[in-house]
This record gives structure tokens, C-alpha cells and sequence, in this order.
């Protein structure tokens, strides 16, 4: 019998859920597309600025993780609690928080990823870097595949370790999206 994940230590989850990478497919888009229609339906009653498809699943033709990045921004004025109480009722389950940010997860098991895995990050309106750098990305197809080409050189020694796939990403990303923000690419 396998325990909640909420009982797993940081090295049992990243045991259970590694780094995996696999081709672009055009079925992200798709399932973007759904847990926008979702979440729009979810928020009806609450403002929300935007709703972004974000991460590596969100440049075109690169190899990612298959799981689909949402960014939502609410306004500054919101509490971010009526939200996270929101999402937690309908399937979602928050991995972290701070008083400016909330990231939750769905399609997370106690046997492994589910067949659609989402990971939402919660943000105040303007927070919003991971749209730069998408942008950018997509603007710059050379400069995808170079990201590409970082990512696959990761995933093996990283795979079992998410923070350290993160940390090893951050220097170009970082570079990438202060790029972005001079030239103002954003929606």
C-alpha cells in the first residue's frame, strides 16, 4: 500500500516523480486549452487578469516535461486565499506558498504522474516573468533549441532531482528573460 503523498519525504517524491522529457507534442495545447476552460468556469465569480500557458510546453517544438505550466494573475487587491480554497476543492493540491505566491499540482498519485499533469502557479497581476521568456523563446527558435539542448543535457544527472533541474536551468532563463523585458515582449 502506498503512502499519501503528503507522508513522502522530498527524495521519496522525487523517486516517484522524476524529470522525464519527451518530444513537443500538440496535445499541450490542447490541454491548455481545457483547464482554461476549466479554471474560467472555476473563477467566474472572481476577477482574474489573465490566464497564460507558461513553461517549456509553451515553446514551440522543444523537448519539455509533459506537464502543462498555468499561470493566473489576480489582481493586487485579492486574497489569495479565496483562490487557493477554490482550487483545492476541485482537484488541485497546493505544493508551496509565500505571501506573494501559490503553486499547486494536479495529476499527482501515490503510484505516479497521471495521464494529465498540471502544475498552477497563483500570482498578483505583473508577476508574470515565465511569459517573457516564453515569448522570447517563441520569437527565437535558435535560441529554443539551445534551452532545448540544456534541458536534455540535465535530465539524466538531475533526474531525480527537481530544485537542482531548476537551479542548473536559472542562468539562462534569467539571462533569456531580462532580454525579453528590454525589448518588451510580452503579450
Amino acid at each position: 500500500m502506498s503512502k499519501p503523498l503528503s507522508e513522502m519525504s522530498l527524495e521519496e517524491l522525487w523517486q516517484l516523480f522524476p524529470i522525464i522529457l519527451c518530444e513537443h507534442k500538440a496535445e499541450w495545447k490542447v490541454w491548455y486549452q481545457e483547464e482554461y476552460t476549466f479554471l474560467c468556469n472555476l473563477f467566474k465569480a472572481k476577477p482574474i487578469c489573465q490566464i497564460s500557458h507558461i513553461g517549456s510546453t509553451a515553446i514551440h517544438g522543444i523537448w519539455a516535461k509533459p506537464i502543462v505550466d498555468l499561470l493566473v494573475e489576480i489582481p493586487k487587491e485579492c486574497d489569495q486565499t479565496e483562490y487557493k480554497s477554490i482550487l483545492l476543492q476541485n482537484g488541485y493540491l497546493c505544493m508551496n506558498q509565500d505571501q506573494r505566491r501559490m503553486t499547486f499540482n494536479k495529476g499527482y498519485t501515490e503510484h505516479g504522474f497521471d495521464e494529465r499533469v498540471f502544475h498552477l502557479h497563483l500570482r498578483y497581476e505583473g508577476d508574470n516573468d515565465e511569459v517573457y521568456f516564453r515569448n522570447y523563446m517563441n520569437e527565437n527558435p535558435a535560441l529554443a533549441k539551445q534551452y532545448e539542448a540544456l534541458k536534455l543535457s540535465l535530465w539524466k544527472p538531475y533526474e531525480h532531482d527537481r530544485d537542482g533541474y531548476t537551479n542548473a536551468k536559472g542562468d539562462l532563463v534569467r539571462k533569456y528573460t531580462e532580454e525579453a523585458k528590454k525589448q518588451k515582449t510580452v503579450l
